[in-house]
C-alpha cells in the first residue's frame, strides 16, 4: 500500500480535477448534462482510481487502477479538444489544462514502469 497523499501523480490529478470544475462553471448551461457532466466525471475518476490502486494489496492491482486512471486522462483530453472544436471555450483557456493531462499521462506511464 502507498500513502496516496505522498504521490505526486495523485496531487497533480487532484489539481487537474479542480481546474476542470472551474472550467466547467464557465461552460454554457445547456451542456450541463452533456460535456460538463462528462468532463467532471472523468476528472474525478483520475485521482480516485490512483487512490483506489494505492490502497490495494499488490503492485499488480495498483498498476491496473493506474491503467484505468490513464484511460480517463485520455478520455478527458479528448473531451477538452471537443470543447475547443465545438467553440464552447477558447483554445487558450483549455490548452493549459490539456498540458496537465499530457503531463499526468507521462507521469502515469513512468510510475507504472517503476512498480
Amino acid at each position: 500500500m502507498h500513502k496516496v497523499e505522498d504521490l505526486k501523480i495523485w496531487k497533480k490529478a487532484v489539481e487537474l480535477a479542480k481546474s476542470i470544475y472551474l472550467l466547467a462553471s464557465e461552460l454554457p448551461s445547456e451542456e450541463k448534462y452533456g460535456l460538463v457532466s462528462q468532463i467532471k466525471r472523468c476528472s474525478v475518476s483520475i485521482p480516485s482510481n490512483i487512490a483506489e490502486g494505492a490502497g490495494r494489496n499488490s503492485q499488480k492491482e495498483f498498476k491496473h487502477f493506474l491503467s484505468i486512471a490513464n484511460g480517463s486522462t485520455y478520455e478527458l483530453h479528448t473531451q477538452l479538444i471537443l470543447l475547443i472544436e465545438l467553440n464552447l471555450v477558447k483554445k487558450e483557456k483549455v490548452k493549459p489544462v490539456i498540458d496537465v493531462c499530457i503531463e499526468i499521462q507521462k507521469m502515469n506511464y513512468s510510475f507504472q514502469r517503476t512498480l
